[in-house]
């Protein structure tokens, strides 16, 4: 007999963007599925009409596909299988498993408000379920409204969760509950375990949020007469203070950290490391190699901790990892947008820029920096760092004649590459009795080339400005500190 192969879905609702606690959900899914030759599937569950958007699911989209989580077969929307649940739902009236109950919701509040008064919890007390058939037919003749409940049986339910192992809930601690509302659409648990049986998924995996509803819905398989998937309940994240991850700790949206000069490489390798661990203290990972070593052993029961310090570390090592043409094509819609290049320029100038892209990268955690960097080489005037210029250029007189030496010593070179100009410079610091400590003309020679107190090698910094530009920006900072200090 053949291995079933293994089909998992991701079913987000579409009542606001795609958040990090779902973007782990389906990378998850996505990465067992890719592991162990199954489907990766994507359900919409838009059910609650009055807080569904179009403009939520189109988020959802983008989300995964900015991540690269692409879905094997169509859609599904489980606003259009009602009608399927609804079926479901009366197969399991006819099967004896659920019941027809006629009380209102004002009745039901009544009866709640009073048990809270005599200081107990509330549970229906299955009255609706003793009622005779002459009544029931009556009633249903009559037109009196009803939803379904499915018949909670005696005894114990349990599944052998991949993450938390055996789980067991007593049925005695599950009240009949809902299948169906008096309009004839399903409740949430009815429409999942109905769409879930319909697209043959054979393991659910998703937050443990859900792990109350999981009994409810293995009853609701077993009175449908369907095989049961396998259970995987993923931990929740939490922010730094150890609280439920939410807006209070800042972006949650996927959709933030692509605006944040976030890669999706290391969103996703960032996520991966949010629940599960590969072993071996494997942190940085390409998605093919997280496929590698994937498998449910390394999940983790505990809450995972959403460090956004940690994604941006991760994000630098992905950049200085990527190679510069595949950079590019990131960063290029960044240039354009500040202003500084047009994608046009870059083309015409495509060594140095990939050039510039390598130097730039291993010192960038987000291609926002990579932005901030790029300007003083691309930009024909630059801003001066008002704290880099006023720790290095103290004595403005001072630094206006060293800089002067400087531009001389730059000028006479006659090949313009960093040998040349690290003896030419190094020679000069002697000269100036600096001895071995040439960093008193690298640091303010930095400042007037970048207007930064950080940048790459000053070197290499020369070289990626060019001749005339290097010895442009020397003379505009001499007439600066010439000036009054600003």
């Amino acid at each position: 007999m053949a291995a079933t192969v293994p089909r998992l879905r991701f079913a987000p609702s579409p009542t606001g963007y795609l958040h990090v606690g779902g973007a782990r959900t389906a990378l998850f899914n996505w990465l067992y599925a890719k592991k162990f030759g199954g489907q990766f599937l994507l359900r919409i569950e838009d059910t609650d009409k009055a807080r569904s958007t179009d403009e939520s699911t189109r988020a959802i989209f983008e989300g995964l596909t900015w991540l690269g989580l692409h879905w094997d077969e169509d859609v599904v929307y489980q606003g259009a299988n009602v009608e399927r649940n609804r079926d479901d739902a009366y197969r399991m009236l006819a099967n004896d498993t659920a019941y027809r109950c006629f009380c209102t919701q004002a009745e039901l509040a009544e009866r709640r408000a009073a048990a809270e008064a005599r200081g107990e919890s509330f549970r229906y007390d299955r009255r609706c379920d003793r009622l005779d058939r002459a009544e029931i037919d009556r009633r249903v003749a009559d037109g009196v409204p009803f939803t379904l409940r499915f018949r909670v049986p005696e005894g114990s339910t349990s599944w052998d969760d991949l993450v938390h192992g055996e789980i067991a809930f007593p049925n005695k601690d599950i009240e009949d509950f809902i299948i169906l509302r008096t309009d004839g659409t399903p409740i949430y648990n009815m429409a999942v375990v109905s769409d879930d049986i319909f697209m043959r998924i054979t393991l659910v995996m998703r937050g443990d949020d859900h792990i109350s509803n999981t009994p409810k819905q293995i009853l609701l398989y077993r009175a449908l007469g369907a095989e049961l998937p396998t259970f995987a309940h993923l931990p929740m994240i939490h922010g730094l203070d150890g609280k439920k991850l939410s807006k209070r700790h800042g972006a949650t949206a996927v959709g933030d950290y692509q605006h944040l000069g976030i890669l999706p490489g290391a969103m996703l390798n960032f996520l991966a490391l949010l629940g599960w661990s590969p072993g071996h203290d494997i942190e940085v990972m390409t998605l093919a190699r997280m496929v590698e070593l994937f498998d449910t052993e390394g999940l983790q029961k505990k809450a995972a901790i959403f460090d956004p310090k940690k994604l941006e570390w991760m994000n630098g090592q992905h950049l200085s990892l990527m190679p510069a043409a595949e950079l590019a094509t990131i960063v290029t819609p960044a240039l354009e947008a500040a202003g500084l290049a047009t994608a046009a320029d870059l083309a015409a100038r495509r060594d140095w820029y990939l050039a510039l892209l390598e130097l730039l990268k291993v010192r960038a955690r987000t291609t926002d920096d990579i932005v901030r960097q790029a300007a003083p080489y691309l930009a024909d005037a630059i801003t001066y760092d008002a704290e880099a210029e006023a720790k290095q250029w103290k004595d403005r007189p001072g630094t206006a004649k060293l800089l002067g030496e400087v531009r001389r010593a730059l000028a006479s070179l006659g090949a313009w590459e960093p040998a040349a100009m690290e003896e030419a410079l190094r020679s000069l610091a002697e000269r100036m009795g600096f001895g071995d400590k040439a960093g008193k003309i690298f640091q303010p020679l930095r400042v007037a080339l970048t207007g930064l107190g950080v940048s790459p090698g000053i070197f290499d910094v020369l070289v990626m400005l060019g001749r005339d530009r290097a010895l442009g920006r020397i003379d505009s900072a001499v007439r600066r500190l010439a000036g009054p200090a600003v």
